[in-house]
């Protein structure tokens, strides 16, 4: 999993557009959260810490393009819905980390020279690769690399001309039925109430605050007479 994460890395950093008029670099801090067979809605009790680095880069007034490395912890404890899950009674805790490709469109045109805006709300939507690590015994035979689609809301912040912060939160979708390590899987799981609803996949959230620090391109000069 490790070698894969070190290509997708290298991928990650290599795509990004070279006509851009503005790029950034940054950071972030955060929380990932679990929806699934022991969860099934957001409850923030089950937050746990995640950090995230990014490059975006502008490709227009209101589009941006970014990829990101994100990784933290994830796990909850069963919420009892009914006599099954509180026999179940069962938990996980493992590390998640996630290489992402999105696309940001903002609602306000805040990159506008002549009518300058401080912020934007904005949404954003892509595709991304994840790994875990941390789930002792699997029920059943799977990869630890999986994807996801990301797409979720955000609001940016300009604090001066080369600093940007944003708070954004977002759902990772899934096709993934063992985050929690629980899915039907075999008359012995169902027998001593380890199985979960396979039609049902596990879902993650990121919420967290970025800072970017921003870099114009200064463009060459050309030679007219060519």
């Amino acid at each position: 999993m490790r070698k894969r994460f070190l290509i997708l890395s290298s991928f990650l950093f290599l795509v990004i557009p070279l006509y851009s008029q503005r790029t950034e670099l940054g950071f972030g801090i955060g929380t990932y959260t679990y929806t699934g067979d022991l969860v099934r809605t957001y409850k923030i009790k089950y937050s746990k810490p995640a950090a995230t680095v990014l490059f975006r880069s502008n490709m227009s007034k209101v589009v941006s393009f970014r990829a990101s490395i994100t990784g933290g912890k994830l796990g909850a404890e069963e919420v009892p819905i009914d006599a099954f899950a509180q026999s179940r009674k069962s938990s996980f805790d493992i590390f998640l980390l996630e290489g992402s490709l999105a696309f940001e469109y903002h609602f306000l045109n805040w990159r506008d020279d002549k009518r300058p805006i401080r912020y934007s709300p904005y949404i954003f939507a892509g595709l991304a690769l994840f790994g875990i690590s941390g789930n002792e015994s699997k029920p059943a035979e799977y990869s630890n690399v999986q994807m996801s689609v990301p797409f979720g809301i955000g609001f940016k912040y300009i604090v001066n001309p080369k600093w940007y912060t944003a708070f954004e939160i977002g759902i990772r979708k899934t096709f993934f039925d063992y985050l929690d390590n629980v899915s039907d899987t075999n008359d012995q799981t169902k027998k001593n109430f380890q199985s979960g609803n396979p039609n049902d996949f596990d879902n993650y959230f990121f919420t967290g605050i970025t800072l970017t620090r921003t870099f114009y391109n200064i463009p060459c000069p050309r030679n007219p007479y060519k």
